[in-house]
């Protein structure tokens, strides 16, 4: 018996590698920046949360603004992971499976995506760089996935407006899924069925 509590506590007492901490600490300033706005979120709200001194906390982000900036990476490559383009595949049929993963990821990761969305509004223009930077990234993502399709290429270099259409839509898709997160009885389908055709009805040649 002595034994195995010891084995159990020893798992308890267990410490967290590097990666693991700092993916703890990024999820707990998910929420936290998820739920209040920038200014109101304190650094020592994560390292109580987190169970780790502030001296731990600052060993991996030197300051809050560092700290957001890494919570809107994170969520930002992930983003872009679940909805890469698939060379040789059409557009129309990348679209309902990128978006079926994207409304998963919205619902799977909901802090995530209230915190990213919330960088914008953030006082802090390093802040708000990481977000446009991150913003930018799925545009040019959705742009050469355009591009690269035979439906939608060949009408890339007369119009000049499919930048800007991109651009609208994903503010278009942000404010839907902001919105469904605070009101689910959308079914997933119908919300995905109304933004590929709001991409679709902007970008059609």
């Amino acid at each position: 018996m002595r034994g195995m509590a010891a084995n159990q506590g020893e798992r308890i007492r267990r410490r967290l590698s590097t990666g693991e901490r700092r993916e703890q600490l990024l999820s707990v300033g998910a929420r936290l920046f998820s739920e209040s706005p920038y200014d109101e979120v304190w650094i020592e709200q994560v390292a109580e949360i987190a169970g780790v001194s502030r001296g731990l906390l600052y060993h991996y982000f030197p300051n809050k603004r560092d700290f957001f900036a890494a919570v809107v990476e994170r969520e930002s490559e992930r983003m872009l992971r679940m909805t890469a383009a698939v060379p040789g595949v059409p557009v129309r049929e990348q679209l309902t499976a990128g978006l079926d993963a994207y409304l998963e990821y919205v619902r799977a990761h909901a802090h995530g995506y209230r915190a990213f969305h919330r960088a914008d509004a953030a006082g802090d223009r390093a802040v708000r760089r990481v977000y446009q930077k991150a913003l930018a990234a799925q545009e040019r993502q959705i742009l050469a996935a355009l591009a690269a399709d035979p439906e939608f290429g060949p009408a890339f270099e007369e119009r000049g407006d499919v930048r800007l259409a991109v651009r609208g839509w994903l503010a278009f898709t942000t404010a839907v899924c902001l919105e469904w997160l605070r009101d689910p009885e959308p079914a997933r389908e119908q919300v995905r069925d109304l933004c590929a055709r709001a991409l679709l009805g902007a970008v059609a040649p």
